[in-house]
């Protein structure tokens, strides 16, 4: 084989190779509203991983809906949901949690699939539960709005590089000179300290800005979403076929957002 020919088979080989390591694992969710179809995004590993496990396991098989709010989203995925009139959902899962996997250019618009997690206060690293998720119906955003939301993206990042510094081992003498200028509430030193840390504050947060690109924006502005959940859970799939399921389920008839007639899921990988 000529040696051009022995390259044209080799850079087959490869694009055939790039093109199924980039294909997205998809799974069939049921429910007695309709079945959506879900792609899982392989830039959340750790995420894609855990969900397609419990789908395997049959895990979300027999679960519900338990928590149903219109225009905002639908969530699932507790176990507890499978007994027969369960009631204090939203705290169960499989025993674990799930390493935070934000990443900027996957947004909350309709049809993402996302997980639930606890507050940050209880979970500053915004772990996500094991196995509970939602995917959101959202409604639509004007320009005004997102800007307002990428404001707040960016007030998150910033704080969240900043719990990220003081936190740090090697910077344990600035955590302790601010608790104490707290405690004492000594203006000038927290001052002082904030003239001090600003510059490094700044530095960590290069590159590190959050902004909508023209493609989220026009989402936003045409099918919809939750842009206020945008830097703060980790999404890691969406609904490709079925979008008409969602708002089905969040039309539903509702009592403290919990489905008054169950709608149970069984979960099927497709390919």
């Amino acid at each position: 084989m000529k040696l051009s020919s022995q390259l044209t088979v080799l850079f087959l080989s490869l694009a055939l190779l790039s093109s199924a390591q980039e294909k997205r694992p998809r799974l069939l969710i049921e429910t007695s509203e309709g079945n959506m179809v879900i792609e899982l995004y392989n830039e959340t590993p750790q995420h894609r991983d855990n969900f397609l496990k419990l789908a395997k396991d049959g895990f979300y098989d027999g679960t519900i809906f338990h928590r149903v709010i219109k225009e905002f989203m639908i969530q699932g995925g507790d176990p507890g949901s499978k007994e027969a009139g369960a009631t204090n959902l939203g705290s169960g899962g499989p025993g674990y949690t799930v390493e935070a996997e934000i990443l900027p250019q996957f947004i909350h618009k309709k049809g993402a699939l996302s997980a639930a997690r606890q507050g940050d206060q209880a979970n500053p690293e915004r772990r996500s539960s094991g196995s509970q998720f939602y995917i959101v119906q959202g409604k639509i955003s004007d320009d005004p709005m997102l800007e307002q939301m990428e404001l707040r993206c960016n007030q998150a990042l910033t704080q969240q590089v900043q719990r990220a510094f003081f936190m740090a081992p090697e910077n344990k003498e600035y955590l302790e000179r601010i608790q104490k200028a707290q405690t004492e509430r000594d203006e000038v030193a927290l001052k002082s300290l904030s003239d001090e840390v600003q510059p490094m504050i700044e530095a960590r947060m290069k590159d590190k800005g959050f902004k909508y690109t023209q493609d989220h924006k026009d989402l936003y502005k045409t099918i919809g979403g939750t842009p206020f959940l945008d830097q703060q859970y980790t999404v890691f799939g969406e609904v490709v076929e079925g979008l008409g399921v969602i708002d089905k389920i969040a039309a539903v008839e509702t009592n403290s957002d919990r489905p008054l007639s169950d709608i149970k899921m069984t979960v099927k990988l497709l390919d």
